[in-house]
C-alpha cells in the first residue's frame, strides 16, 4: 500500500512537471491556447482526482490527511497556473477605475424690481476619473482626480477664453480601514467623499460636490433582521493656520433604519456640526481665491464672519411604492444653535419617484426649500440653489432619463428668491452625463 502512495506522490510531482511545460507551450504559441487550456483543466481535474484516492488510501491505513494544506496547495497550484495563462498578476484584480464625464448647458435669469435683466448661457463640462485599490483585506485606498478650479463645490470647466486647457486637480484622496474583527465598523482618513448622509441627495447643508479633509468613521450596528442605528462622526480641518488658531469642522449623525412588511421602509436621524473659530474668520473663499464672498451669511465691517454656527439637523424619510413603483418623501430641518442674528434657520421638504437605472428608465424628482442667512455655512451649502446662496427660497425640479446602459440625459430647473422677495432666480440645467 504504501507503495502505491510512493507511486502516487510521483505522479503528482511528474504532473505539475507537465503542467508547467504546457503552460510554458501556451506562451510560445498563442493559436494553441484554447486546446492548452483544456489540457490544462483536465490534468487539474485528475491531479484533484489522484489527492482524492491518496486521502482515501490514507485513511485505510488510519494516517491522518492535512485536508486544509491539501485545498491550500490546490489553490495556490491553480492561482498560480492562471497567472501564467493570462500573464495578468494577482494584484491588478485589486485594482478598479471608473470615472464620469457631464457636458451640460445652463441657462441662468435674474429679475430685479420686476425687470428680468438678460440671461446668461454658458456650456460646461466636468470629468472626473478615480481609482480604487484593495491593500489588504483590511486595507482600500481611492484617489479621484477631476476637472475644475480651487472652488470646493465645483468641478465644473466651462468653455472659453480661446480654447485654453482646462485644470484638472485632486478631488479625493483617502483610504478605508475595515476591521475583519469589527463587522460594520469603517474608518476614513484623507481628502474623502461626505460621509455625512442626506436625505434623497437634497443639498440643505453640503452641496453634493464637496469633499472634507480629516478623519471620519462610520458604524451601522443591526439591532434586529429589519432595523438598524448607523453612527457617523468625523473631524475635519477646514483651514490650517500656522500663525494662528485653525479652523475646524466636527460632526455627528445618527441614522436609524427599519424596513416594514410591505418592502416600504422608514429612516430617521439626527446630526450635529459645530464649526471651530469661524466667527471673527475672514470669508472661506479668500482661504483658496482672491474674492471675499460669504455666500448669503451675515458678514460684519470689517469682512469677517458675524455668527458662529453650529448647526442641529432632523431629517425623516419615508419609501413605499406606487403600483410598481418606488416612492420617497422626505423632511429635514436645521437650526444654527449659535446664530445670534435671528436668521438661523432652513427646512426643506421633497420627494422622488422611480429610479433612473436602466436602459428606457427614469426618475422625477421635487424640493422645496427656505435657508435663512445664518442657518447653516453659505460656501458648502448647495451651489446651484439660490444662486449659491443663503438667504434664499423656492424650487427644484428635476428628470433624469437613462438613455442607455451608463448614458443619462438630466434636465434641472430652480426658480428661487434670494434676498429680498422681489429678486428672483431662474436656472435651467441641461446634462447628458456618462459613467464607466
Amino acid at each position: 500500500m504504501m507503495e502505491r502512495s510512493s507511486k502516487t506522490v510521483a505522479f503528482m510531482i511528474l504532473s505539475v512537471f507537465i503542467l508547467s511545460l504546457s503552460v510554458t507551450g501556451i506562451a510560445q504559441a498563442d493559436a494553441e491556447t484554447d486546446a492548452r487550456i483544456q489540457k490544462l483543466e483536465a490534468a487539474l481535474e485528475a491531479l484533484q482526482a489522484e489527492i482524492a484516492e491518496l486521502k482515501a488510501e490514507k485513511t485505510k491505513e488510519s494516517a491522518p490527511v492535512d485536508q486544509a494544506l491539501i485545498d491550500t496547495m490546490v489553490a495556490e497550484a491553480v492561482k498560480t497556473q492562471k497567472e501564467s495563462i493570462s500573464g495578468v498578476p494577482d494584484w491588478v484584480n485589486r485594482i478598479k477605475l471608473s470615472g464620469d464625464f457631464r457636458y451640460r448647458h445652463e441657462s441662468t435669469d435674474t429679475e430685479s424690481d420686476n425687470r428680468w435683466i438678460k440671461g446668461r448661457n454658458r456650456h460646461r463640462i466636468r470629468g472626473r476619473l478615480g481609482v480604487s485599490a484593495q491593500v489588504t483585506d483590511e486595507w482600500d485606498v481611492f484617489f479621484r482626480l477631476a476637472t475644475g478650479s480651487a472652488d470646493p463645490v465645483s468641478s465644473n470647466q466651462t468653455l472659453t477664453e480661446s480654447f485654453s486647457t482646462k485644470d484638472f486637480r485632486l478631488d479625493r484622496a483617502y483610504f478605508d480601514w475595515h476591521p475583519n474583527a469589527v463587522e460594520g465598523l469603517n474608518i476614513f482618513g484623507g481628502k474623502m467623499k461626505n460621509p455625512f448622509y442626506t436625505p434623497l441627495k437634497t443639498e440643505l447643508i453640503w452641496d453634493g460636490d464637496l469633499n472634507p479633509e480629516g478623519i471620519a468613521a462610520k458604524y451601522v450596528l443591526p439591532l434586529s433582521d429589519k432595523t438598524s442605528l448607523t453612527l457617523d462622526g468625523g473631524g475635519f480641518w477646514v483651514q490650517y493656520d500656522k500663525y494662528d488658531v485653525d479652523l475646524s469642522l466636527w460632526g455627528a449623525q445618527t441614522i436609524l433604519d427599519h424596513k416594514l412588511d410591505d418592502k416600504s421602509y422608514l429612516r430617521g436621524g439626527v446630526s450635529y456640526y459645530d464649526y471651530g473659530n469661524i466667527q471673527g474668520a475672514a470669508s472661506l473663499e479668500s482661504t483658496f481665491d482672491d474674492g471675499s464672498d460669504f455666500f448669503g451669511n451675515t458678514s460684519t465691517d470689517d469682512d469677517t464672519f458675524a455668527n458662529d454656527y453650529n448647526l442641529l439637523e432632523l431629517f425623516g424619510e419615508y419609501g413605499f411604492k406606487v403600483g410598481s413603483m418606488p416612492f420617497a418623501l422626505t423632511g429635514d430641518y436645521v437650526k444654527n444653535t449659535a446664530a445670534d442674528s435671528g436668521k438661523d434657520t432652513a427646512w426643506l421638504i421633497g420627494c422622488a419617484i422611480n429610479k433612473a437605472k436602466d436602459a428606457g428608465s427614469w426618475r422625477a424628482r421635487y424640493n422645496y426649500r427656505e435657508t435663512q442667512a445664518d442657518a447653516v455655512v453659505g460656501l458648502f451649502s448647495d451651489s446651484d440653489f439660490g444662486g449659491g446662496d443663503t438667504d434664499s427660497k423656492g424650487h427644484e425640479i428635476g428628470f433624469d432619463y437613462m438613455i442607455s446602459k451608463n448614458v443619462m440625459g438630466s434636465l434641472s430647473y430652480f426658480l428661487n428668491e434670494v434676498g429680498r422677495e422681489d429678486e428672483e432666480i431662474r436656472k435651467l440645467q441641461a446634462d447628458i452625463i456618462f459613467k464607466f
